[in-house]
């Protein structure tokens, strides 16, 4: 079968859907009760965009306090049950799919089951539930390592420059610049703080989307100028 000659990836949280302050809220609640001794919401700032994993692990590095030896799996839970009741796609994000013609991949830091569920609890499995998904739990290194993103077009056997991405962390747009794709910075989700747009330009993304409503035309300016240069 012949590869598609671009792609369009989609991270989950925080790009498709409106996820990441759900997320954050339980993180808040659990950590601060663990580990007392740290600023929490200072630190989950700082760590948007990694697995859960990694921030607990982080997290504990810097406290005096041990977190519970289930921590993640109490975490994941809760944030997953909460994730069932409140989660909504994107603003904008299911009329931009349906307006594109490009194929199109996913490819999260979140497991393979959180996000085949945020993806059916808000319909855009209707649209999206046949597109190649890419996890952390497939690579050795998740994001801000370029490993998901390299095992990604690898797998769909397409140049990474031939690859645009759409990210809302500084994580996971330097995860997909030093995979060398080019990257969308996303901050129309609820969590995005000011001068966020900044951080993710400064981490290498090409431009910046503040409503998925724009999304088409930075996707045609994109292969536009591939053209052009081609």
């Amino acid at each position: 079968m012949k590869s598609p000659m671009e792609v369009l990836i989609f991270d989950c949280d925080g790009v498709l859907v409106d996820s990441e302050a759900i997320a954050e809220t339980v993180l808040r609640e659990r950590l601060a009760a663990w580990l007392p001794d740290l600023a929490i919401g200072d630190e989950l700032r700082r760590a948007l965009g990694m697995t859960t994993q990694a921030i607990l692990d982080h997290l504990a590095a810097r406290s005096a306090h041990a977190l519970p030896d289930d921590a993640l799996e109490r975490i994941d839970t809760a944030i997953e049950a909460r994730l069932a009741e409140e989660l909504k796609a994107m603003a904008g994000v299911a009329a931009a799919i349906e307006a594109l013609d490009l194929p199109l991949a996913i490819v999260s830091n979140s497991r393979r089951r959180r996000v085949v569920a945020s993806l059916a609890n808000t319909g855009l499995d209707a649209q999206l539930g046949k597109a190649p998904l890419f996890t952390a739990e497939q690579v050795a290194h998740p994001k801000p390592a370029p490993d998901v993103y390299r095992l990604a077009a690898s797998h769909l056997g397409v140049a990474p420059a031939a690859c645009l991405v759409i990210e809302d962390s500084v994580s996971g747009t330097r995860a997909a610049c030093a995979a060398g794709m080019t990257v969308i910075g996303f901050t129309g989700a609820s969590h995005v703080e000011p001068g966020h747009a900044q951080r993710l330009r400064d981490a290498g993304a090409w431009q910046v989307l503040t409503h998925m409503a724009a999304l088409g035309e930075l996707v045609q300016r994109w292969r536009g100028e591939r053209h052009a240069v081609r």
